[in-house]
């Protein structure tokens, strides 16, 4: 293969043949002649077809290839045209190789996870519908394909989300997610439409080339600077996406989905989609400090405060969902600083350990027969060999230990924060220095209470609801779910879930030291993402580096390795020696405690004030506007006004000549009389 647009629709529409065969004849809906084999054997052959391709994609990237063109006019207005198109760069095509990489793990992944779930197939459909999505945004060349494939995501993600659509929690949560998103979108769309306005293109390299222009201009009727106001609103779409403060609710409730979607919603697809466009859209960025400024302080705010709640989490999806919603954070701190570069390197790395954690904890899940409760865990490290040692490993990548992944593009994040020139950067770089401490706290909870310490599964009653169902956190809908009986010792997760794990584990600790020197301070991105002098934080980044093994060895004398030491010995302490610490904590700022469980009130204020107001208001716009105006004044009002006019005008057709000979002769006066008036 070489590349050539044929190529990249191979990418893109193999995922999504996948898809609709075994969505129309493997659920049903036009009969069942694919089985459930056939279904994982096709999809997943798209999905290794389209990783395969972005492969090779990437070598020639990396050779110095450059794509940028049409393949399809879908329509043209006036002298505007709407294409779909491909932009092949070193950023569109590192993400192919994520997104295809890490999904196809999770179609293996999924064989043995989802063994028994009458809605295989279906799922099947919907997590290669979701990679075909992704591939359309991260491949598209124009702001319109950018539309389709965001939207598309958000569709699929919410048919995911919703898988188990019969129960109650599942259903909320897809909703909560798609209002969310909704929300987000309406900025995205401003900030589409603010741009083709005034670019007069859809297409992002003539809009670039015309952002020192559009930067002298200001929105109609304001003194705001359009292109702030335009990069504000295009945030505004990424902080629904990659669930920034305090459009982020939506996130941990996604964890009612199966645990393959949760890897894939939080590890290399959607989530990410936020954090890739504000990258492709630097040229525009780079010109507004203030949307800089914006863009850091809301990502720094992430970064630390959500963090904290994974502290008191007790479900082991949850507390690995609010980790992603700090480390989005992270990435967003990075693009508040310029260091676009630093926030996509981090992109890929947290793909890789974080969709580890992912599959990991549903590895866990299985062995404990679908209890997701950490309290009810313990010792498991002898009974899952496989699952305990990658999952230690997507815990020190994620907690920056040096040489693993996760260090490399998190110090740097840390350092391009301190670094930043722009209003809000010391509040960031405190943030996220203290959020080293906090991630490494919440991960070695998790790690310590699941895998160390005393077997507490011998008195629970393994998947019977425990803790979960009457929450609604459980992970299935239905019992056992084909993984074993309820009851019995835990057990290593079979070869179709722990071959991913192991996979997945050897980027999570390699893949950083690897590509840190091309990717952040060689010429890997150069001619894509636009840094301004005014914003040098990347360039003091690279006169400070000195290589990868002299980064890491200098790390043992930094602040954040000590704060990573610091959390894991307050966890080792708390949770293996001395357990009453935690419940004297609790006890001790019960206050605080509240405030935490309650999620800082974000989903109360969402419930009860902007929820209820709105459906106040709704109620409003019905009876006053609908009722009253619409169907009142307007429509009935016009009927009875007609037979008002009817029932007057009636009496004036008698069916006597004489009366209409003299309504003629009155009419004749009338107008001889009008004309006789008017001066001539």
């Amino acid at each position: 293969m070489s590349s050539s647009p044929n190529l990249y629709l191979l990418i893109a529409l193999a995922p999504l043949a996948g898809a609709i065969l075994a969505g129309l004849f493997g659920t049903g809906f036009l009969g069942r002649p694919i089985g459930r084999r056939a279904s994982h054997v096709i999809t997943i052959l798209g999905v290794l077809i389209s990783a395969i391709g972005s492969v090779v994609v990437l070598g020639d990237v990396l050779n110095g290839l450059r794509f940028d063109g049409a393949v399809y006019t879908w329509s043209l207005i006036g002298q505007t045209k709407l294409e779909i198109g491909f932009l092949i760069d070193p950023l569109s095509a590192m993400m192919m190789v994520v997104v295809t990489s890490v999904s196809l793990m999770v179609h293996i992944y999924t064989i043995g996870y989802m063994a028994d779930d009458p809605g295989y197939q279906r799922f099947f459909s919907y997590i290669s519908l979701f990679t075909f999505s992704m591939l359309m945004l991260v491949m598209s060349n124009n702001m319109v394909q950018l539309f389709f494939g965001w939207e598309a995501v958000g569709l699929v993600s919410y048919l995911l989300i919703g898988f188990w659509y019969t129960r109650p929690t599942a259903i909320f949560a897809n909703m909560k997610a798609f209002l969310i998103n909704r929300v987000g979108d309406f900025g995205f769309v401003l900030g589409i439409g603010l741009l083709f306005a005034y670019a007069g293109t859809m297409h992002y390299g003539e809009v670039f080339a015309q952002a020192d222009k559009l930067s002298k201009l200001t929105l109609p009727g304001s003194d705001w600077m359009l292109l702030t106001v335009a990069c504000i609103c295009l945030f505004i779409g990424a902080m629904g996406k990659s669930a920034q403060v305090p459009l982020h609710a939506w996130l941990p409730d996604s964890m009612e989905g199966p645990t393959p979607i949760s890897a894939l919603i939080h590890a290399a697809t959607m989530v990410t989609a936020g954090i890739f466009m504000v990258a492709r859209f630097s040229p525009l960025f780079e010109l507004s400090d203030t949307a800089l400024s914006f863009i850091i302080v809301i990502g720094a705010i992430g970064a630390l405060f959500l963090g904290i709640l994974g502290i008191i989490q007790n479900d082991i999806k949850r507390v690995v969902a609010y980790s992603t919603l700090s480390q989005l954070g992270y990435m967003t701190v990075a693009l508040g600083a310029s260091a676009y570069s630093v926030a996509i390197f981090h992109l890929m790395t947290h793909a890789f350990f974080k969709a580890l954690l992912f599959l990991g904890a549903g590895s866990v899940i299985i062995g404990m027969h679908h209890d997701q409760d950490i309290r009810n865990m313990g010792g498991l490290r002898k009974y899952m060999p496989i699952t305990w040692i990658t999952f230690l490993l997507g815990t020190l990548a994620l907690v920056g230990t040096p040489f693993f992944s996760g260090f490399y593009s998190k110090e740097h994040i840390i350092e391009a924060a301190g670094a930043a020139h722009v209003w809000g950067a010391s509040f960031a770089y405190y943030a996220t220095l203290i959020g080293v401490f906090v991630t490494s706290l919440y991960s070695f909870r998790v790690y310590f209470l699941v895998f160390h310490g005393k077997e507490r599964f011998d008195t629970s009653d393994h998947g019977h609801g425990h803790g979960h169902d009457a929450h609604g956190h459980d992970d299935h809908g239905h019992d056992d779910h084909g993984h074993g009986h309820h009851g019995g010792k835990p057990h290593e997760s079979p070869w179709v879930v722990t071959l991913p794990l192991i996979l997945l584990a050897i980027p999570s600790v390699l893949i950083g030291a690897w590509a840190v020197d091309p990717m952040l301070f060689g010429k890997f991105f150069n001619g894509v993402i636009t840094v301004l002098p005014q914003h040098p934080a990347m360039h003091e980044l690279h006169e400070e580096w000195h290589g990868w093994v002299a980064f890491g060895l200098h790390a043992f004398q930094t602040l954040p390795f000590w704060l990573v030491v610091a959390g894991a010995v307050i966890a080792w302490y708390c949770y293996l020696i001395n357990p009453k610490v935690p419940a004297a904590i609790k006890s001790s700022l019960s206050g605080v405690n509240k405030v935490l469980e309650n999620k800082y009130y974000v989903d109360w204020v969402n419930e009860q004030i902007i929820a209820r107001g709105l459906r106040c208001l709704g109620r409003g716009l019905w009876q006053t506007g609908d009722r009253g105006i619409i169907d009142g004044l307007l429509i009935n009002g016009s009927a009875r006004v007609v037979g008002w006019v009817s029932a007057i005008s009636r009496h004036l057709q008698s069916g006597f000549i004489y009366h209409y000979a003299f309504a003629m002769i009155i009419g004749i006066m009338a107008l001889v009389t009008f004309f006789v008036l008017i001066p001539q």
